[in-house]
Parts: structure tokens; C-alpha cells; sequence
């Protein structure tokens, strides 16, 4: 996927999550680590957000997508995120967006540690 198309996703998303009472903290967070799509604020919950399109689920979809590497830099990012804000709370969600132009909000989607 191209960046613009990549682009258009993380809006749908962003979209999407404020229309269910999530907050933007910030977009594509960068940082020696790796990159953070979303950070949003679920009241006092700070939300990490993976976002992924695929086509088609015929390599499992892009949930599937995200490797435990992927998963590791996320949370490395996360720790990096969270010691320049220091919020109570945290938790990664992913949000999947499908040729059919489907969305799926996967709440809690994974643990600090990496594992689904």
C-alpha cells in the first residue's frame, strides 16, 4: 500500500475511533523505536493504535499482519510514549480496514509483553 493509501486508512480510523468517544493524542508517533499510527485517550486510558488494511483475508487478514516483532517495536514506542506523558493506564488496540471497506475495532488487542 502506498502512503497516501496508508494515509487514508489511519484517517478512516481516527474517524472512526472519535465517533466512538476516543480522543486523538497524536499521529504517526515516531521515534528510534519504531512508529505508533494513533495515540488516542479513552477518558483516562492512553489507547496505542496499530492500524492495518489488507485487500483480501487470504494470508489471514490484517490483524495477521502484525508479527511479534511489529508487536515489540509497538511497545518499545509505547514505553517511550508513555515516559515523556506519564499516564496511569495504557493499552494497544487495532483497527483493520478490508477491500470491502469494512472496520474492525479490536479493543486490548495485545499485552505490554507482546503476546496476543
Amino acid at each position: 500500500m502506498n502512503r497516501s493509501a496508508g494515509d487514508a486508512t489511519e484517517r478512516c480510523a481516527l474517524e472512526y475511533l472519535s465517533a466512538h468517544g476516543l480522543t486523538p493524542l497524536a499521529r504517526n508517533f515516531r521515534c528510534r523505536c519504531g512508529e505508533i499510527d494513533l495515540v488516542m485517550s479513552d477518558g483516562d486510558v492512553t489507547v496505542f493504535v496499530e492500524v492495518r488494511h489488507r485487500a483480501s483475508s487470504r494470508f489471514g487478514g490484517a490483524a495477521a499482519s502484525i508479527t511479534p516483532a511489529k508487536r515489540r517495536r509497538l511497545v518499545r514506542a509505547a514505553g517511550l510514549w508513555l515516559a515523556r506523558h506519564p499516564e496511569t493506564f495504557s493499552r494497544f488496540d487495532v483497527v483493520t480496514t478490508d477491500g470491502a471497506g469494512r472496520i474492525e475495532w479490536i479493543r486490548d488487542a495485545f499485552a505490554a509483553d507482546g503476546s496476543w
